[in-house]
């Protein structure tokens, strides 16, 4: 990732002459923008005026090389200093409103004269550059604005009344700036510093002050204004190297009544006032939407008598249940770094991360909240479909014990032919602390057309795979009796393993459990980039493409992009992605490389067990061709595994023959899957050197009825 750079832009920086904007003026400069140094040259109180400040800056820009021009307006006149920008360069793409002055009084003693001035500068002169320069921005479909706001304004301070309201008005500002910008790539988004400066050089104790350099401050100032920076309404704070996002929250609160006829009672309140405000379990809330769905969904309750207390659900395991489970995702003790998710004396002995989604289900299916999440319809099971899976790790997790966990419905879209519920599961340990967050996307099909909304906020979003072949590609065959296998682990719907419940459903045959393939695919990921060290795993996102047959083969194709593995997993059989969308985030990355000899690296291995398969049940067929073949498959030109079909004695298996081979066929592992898939000729693939061999040239031509008939991809 390369530096940077603001070539081509125009930048407008208030309060320019000294400190922050000083800073913010230079370090602009120095990446390629065009600088406007606004500065009116007055006093920290607002008092006389003075273009040395202004031109001292653009003087040091222009001797670097830069190009900058001062401007001396009063913020208050705003569209003047956005003018100079225009006139000076034609455009305008980024405002950083900085420009302020102190009147530090104590609240009793603070005048018309010290709230009006210090309001002028800080929210109005911040509200006139900014209207000015929306509509350039707006015509341009970019712009990028920073207010700045204060410690004081957040959280307040003695004396600072009048600054106090000022800054955080800036906050509320932004918001609403930030929702009607958005759609015209319009980002505004607050910055809190705590800098050395004219206005905090005798307020801040001699060490901190000489700490709190403004360059340290000036690079976050200036990320939040590059077109690569993707937030939009973020309130960031930031000093001495530090920088950190500061957001509101809200506390889950606490119905006063218990039918829609009663009155609130000040008894009321003081009977539930520890549960009002109690932060346990506060959101953050991005919207007034966010704001009044929760309070919508209690009033709907309430009009149904549907008023619950908050449900918790208790999810006891031990060692056993998360061997289980492994076997039931497909763990072997044949596998690389995988004997730790089988054997509780292991010395690095682990459940698989996937395991632990298992308490949310149970907590989800333990809470009658999914039944009536939809105002007027009745949700049965037989309509629910399971569209998205979340897990993140927010603390160590246990091997064995108790966990606790608490499910909230965040958000009901409306999709038309179905409903999308979003249930969020909040996980303790038995200590009370919070450990895991898993979320589940559910769709109900039949229950839309209800009024709701369409889209919403609250869905952790899937992410696209690279657009580049996979960097690792790993298959590995289902076994035919995975879903009854895996079934013990909790969900035993008869649609995984009776035939006339997956008639019923709309299936031909029993399908496999969505979680059980995002099992599969989360463990190979991690034997893979993980060491098989399950507590690297940070987050796992994925989405329910379409259903497995149990004894069907997955592949799994891997692409890393630093800390993040994107996946996509495909069932060989029926060549249909099944998993989508998908990404684990780990805390670091150990690579595995796939040794000679390994039974999951590379595509073609499907084939290879495929055609064991059909072998064993047809061993006649086989010996009706003869002879010894031996495959070499490469990967990037080199020999990366040998396979053998010795078809004198029905027996297919990897590595070398124990004598001397028929005929010897080496293509590469991608050549040979299109050959198996009917999209390479075998003759096409040799006259083209795809396809080498030697030996006994005319038996191999046997072996193309086979090998097409077989491998029904």
């Amino acid at each position: 990732m390369g530096d940077l750079r603001f070539d081509g832009r125009v930048a407008v920086v208030t309060g320019a002459g000294a400190g922050l904007g000083k800073s913010y003026a230079l370090l602009f400069a120095s990446r390629g923008a065009k600088v406007v140094v606004n500065d009116l040259g007055g006093g920290r109180h607002g008092d006389g005026s003075s273009s040395k400040a202004a031109d001292a800056v653009v003087d040091e820009i222009r001797r670097n090389g830069g190009t900058a021009v001062a401007d001396y307006n009063s913020v208050v006149d705003g569209e003047k200093i956005v003018k100079t920008a225009l006139d000076n360069f034609g455009r305008i793409d980024i405002l950083v409103n900085n420009a302020g002055i102190l009147r530090d009084k104590s609240f009793a003693r603070i005048s018309d004269q010290d709230w009006d001035l210090v309001h002028a500068v800080h929210l109005k002169g911040s509200f006139k550059t900014t209207q000015a320069a929306f509509p350039v921005f707006k015509k341009q479909g970019y712009g990028r604005i920073v207010m700045t706001s204060s410690n004081s304004g957040l959280y307040g301070n003695f004396g600072q009344a009048n600054y106090s309201a000022a800054k955080l008005g800036l906050v509320g500002l932004t918001n609403t700036i930030a929702i009607e910008g958005a759609k015209n790539n319009i980002h505004c988004n607050v910055i809190v510093p705590t800098a050395a400066s004219r206005l905090t050089e005798d307020i801040l104790p001699p060490d901190l002050f000489a700490e709190l350099k403004p360059e340290l401050i000036a690079p976050v100032v200036a990320y939040l204004c590059h077109e690569s920076c993707p937030e939009n309404g973020a309130v960031i704070e930031s000093a001495a190297g530090w920088a950190g996002k500061c957001q509101i929250i809200r506390a889950n609160g606490s119905l006063l009544r218990t039918k829609i006829t009663d009155g609130v009672s000040v008894e009321n309140v003081r009977d539930n006032w520890q549960q009002v405000t109690s932060m346990t379990g506060a959101e953050i809330l991005a919207s007034i939407q966010d704001a009044t769905g929760a309070l919508m969904t209690s009033l709907d309750n309430l009009r149904s008598g549907d008023v619950k207390k908050e449900e918790m659900d208790v999810f006891e395991f031990t060692e056993k249940d998360t061997i289980l489970y492994a076997l039931g995702t497909g763990a072997s003790t044949k596998k690389d770094n995988e004997m730790r998710f089988l054997y509780e004396n292991d010395e690095n002995f682990t459940p698989l991360p996937t395991f632990y989604i298992l308490p949310g289900m149970q907590a989800m299916f333990a809470s009658s909240q999914l039944e009536s999440a939809i105002p007027g319809k009745t949700i049965s099971l037989a309509q629910v479909l399971h569209g998205e899976q979340y897990i993140e790790f927010l603390g160590e997790v246990p091997t064995e014990g108790k966990l606790i966990s608490k499910t909230n419905i965040v958000e009901v879209l409306d999709k038309g032919s179905g409903a999308a519920i979003v249930q969020d599961v909040e996980t303790f340990n038995d200590k009370g602390e919070l450990i895991i967050r898993n979320q589940t996307v559910t769709f109900v099909v039949g229950a839309g057309n209800f009024g709701g909304p369409r889209t919403g906020t609250k869905i952790v979003p899937c992410q696209s795979k690279p657009s580049r072949q996979p960097d690792v590609s790993i298959s590995e065959k289902t076994s035919v009796d995975q879903a009854a296998l895996y079934r013990l682990s909790g969900d035993r719907n008869p649609l995984h393993i009776d035939p006339n419940m997956a008639l019923v459903a709309g299936f031909k045959e029993p399908i496999l459990h969505g979680l059980c393939t995002l099992g599969f695919s989360v463990r190979i990921l991690v034997r893979t980039f993980a060491g098989g060290d399950s507590s690297l795993v940070k987050a796992v996102k994925a989405r329910f493409m379409k259903p497995v047959i149990p004894g069907q083969t997955l592949k799994v194709d891997l692409w890393r992009e630093n800390n993040r593995i994107y996946f996509e997993t495909t069932a060989v059989e029926s060549n249909t992605v099944v998993i989508g969308g998908a990404y684990v985030d780990l805390t670091s990355v150990q690579v595995v490389e796939p040794t000679m000899g390994s039974a999951t690296a590379l595509e073609s291995d499907a084939i290879f067990q495929f055609i064991i398969d059909q072998v064993k049940a047809d061993p006649n067929k086989a010996k009706s061709i003869g002879g010894v073949f031996l495959y070499k498959i490469t990967k990037n030109g080199k020999e990366a595994k040998q396979w053998t079909m010795d078809l004198k004695n029905a027996k297919v298996y990897e590595g070398a023959p124990e004598g001397k081979p028929s005929t010897t066929l080496t293509i590469a592992d991608e050549d040979f899957m299109l050959m198996a898939q009917g999209k390479l000729q075998p003759q096409a693939a040799f006259m083209k050197g795809k396809l080498k061999i030697t030996g006994n040239i005319m038996l191999a031509q046997k072996l193309a009825p086979i090998l097409k008939a077989n491998a029904k991809l």
